[in-house]
């Protein structure tokens, strides 16, 4: 890949037009898109104030909520579920290792998958505020801000912790 021109364009979204609507291109709202990761064909995006990780496709600009809504009007939840019935609070990071997303649910101290090819939503990594080494829900973050992965583990900055953490 050589990315040699700097030429810069808006694929999706509009300044200052901030919502949560899905739509080809500038129609497209976001509110506070944070994180971003792709598949090859695909980007997701993980939408802080919108509570949500919204798909957006390479070659058409479309954008359609993937997984996650709003919860009331104090938002977020933490809701193991599917498509638009699962829930997060403010998802802020995003990585994907091609057949999976996973997210920095930061607010919930969680690290959550979502399955791409169905869109299921469970949590991988976490369960409250806290720093304990362990394995699923036992472990505990304060706050997991970034994700990447290797292909192999999933690396985390957990930063109220002040640490980087590593997922098996």
């Amino acid at each position: 890949i050589v990315i040699s021109t700097g030429v810069v364009t808006t694929l999706a979204g509009t300044a200052g037009q901030y919502g949560t609507t899905d739509a080809t291109g500038t129609s497209a709202r976001f509110n506070w898109p944070f994180g971003i990761t792709t598949d090859g064909t695909n980007l997701y995006v993980a939408e802080i104030a919108g509570r949500k990780i919204r798909k957006v496709v390479i070659s058409s600009g479309v954008v359609t909520t993937f997984a996650g809504s709003p919860s009331g009007s104090t938002g977020g939840g933490s809701t193991d579920a599917t498509g638009t019935s699962a829930r997060f609070s403010n998802p802020e990071a995003i990585t994907s290792d091609g057949t999976n997303l996973y997210v920095a649910d930061t607010q919930n101290h969680r690290i959550r998958k979502i399955v791409i090819s169905s869109g299921v939503v469970t949590t991988l990594a976490g369960s409250s505020s806290g720093n304990t080494d362990a394995t699923g829900t036992s472990a505990q973050f304060a706050q997991p801000h970034g994700i990447t992965t290797d292909g192999t583990s999933l690396y985390v900055t957990d930063r109220l912790n002040d640490k980087v953490r590593k997922i098996e």
